[in-house]
């Protein structure tokens, strides 16, 4: 990570140096995208680069003291599909159809994952939660079926608060569950995740199939619905098409920088 923080460091140095733009606000109106779980640190040997810049980020945990709510932005994570179509597979069943109450399979990192398995794993039957899908499982039911089989998906946070699996649920209308304290949810200026996403305390895990059966079917099926419609906002586009993630993207870097100007 130092070598990264030491070429931005005399990169910045140099443009400023060269340019009169970034000294016109010593920052404010510039911003740096990176997706990787230590992109905030890379700025930590320029202070005008840390304090000002706005940080366009995945990991976007504002209990680290670096992501500054409000100032930064929280970058959508997802996988790469293929940008000329980005809509290939994607999809799901219909509410009715979906037999498997919730389902999480992935790698055991960070503090949330063990917690997770050690209350729901091999538990309950209508509680699908996995370490690696197991092969006997995956011959029968691949992920993505498992995905699109599912009312909810679990997404809890892994060594950081950001998952590709929250914009993967989307992808196949499956409603995410997010757990991940202190983690500040992309476009949250414009998108009312209470809609379409449910939010659960890490405390709050051993309760977490009480917490889910208590959304009525009414509730579900139109938080399913809002998961299909809000899609667009989180899909890359071979050329960016309006209200896109690229799109979504400009407009948190505006909305967050239009609420840091400054009128003399």
């Amino acid at each position: 990570m130092k070598p990264l923080s030491i070429f931005l460091r005399d990169y910045v140095n140099s443009i400023s140096a060269k340019y009169p733009f970034w000294n016109r606000t010593r920052g404010a109106d510039h911003f740096l995208v990176a997706c990787h779980d230590w992109a905030t640190y890379t700025t930590n040997l320029h202070e005008e680069l840390r304090k000002n810049t706005i940080k366009v980020v995945c990991n976007a945990d504002v209990s680290e003291g670096v992501f500054v709510r409000g100032k930064d932005v929280s970058l959508a994570e997802t996988y790469v599909r293929t940008p000329n179509s980005p809509r290939k597979a994607i999809g799901g069943r219909p509410a009715s159809r979906r037999s498997i109450l919730a389902f999480f399979a992935g790698q055991m990192h960070g503090r949330v994952r063990p917690i997770l398995l050690r209350h729901w794993r091999r538990r309950d039957r209508d509680m699908r939660i996995y370490e690696v899908l197991p092969d006997e499982i995956a011959a029968k039911m691949s992920y993505i079926e498992h995905m699109k089989s599912s009312k909810f998906c679990i997404c809890p946070m892994g060594y950081e608060v950001n998952s590709p699996r929250i914009v993967e649920a989307i992808y196949y209308d499956c409603v995410p569950v997010i757990i991940a304290d202190n983690f500040v949810l992309p476009f949250q200026e414009v998108l009312d995740w209470s809609a379409f996403s449910v939010v659960v305390a890490e405390k709050d895990i051993p309760s977490l199939k009480e917490i889910l059966l208590g959304i009525s079917g009414r509730r579900y099926v139109r938080m399913q619905t809002n998961v299909r419609r809000l899609r667009k906002h989180f899909l890359w586009n071979d050329k960016p098409v309006k209200y896109d993630l690229f799109h979504m993207i400009l407009h948190s870097i505006w909305f967050n920088r239009l609420n840091h100007v400054h009128v003399r």
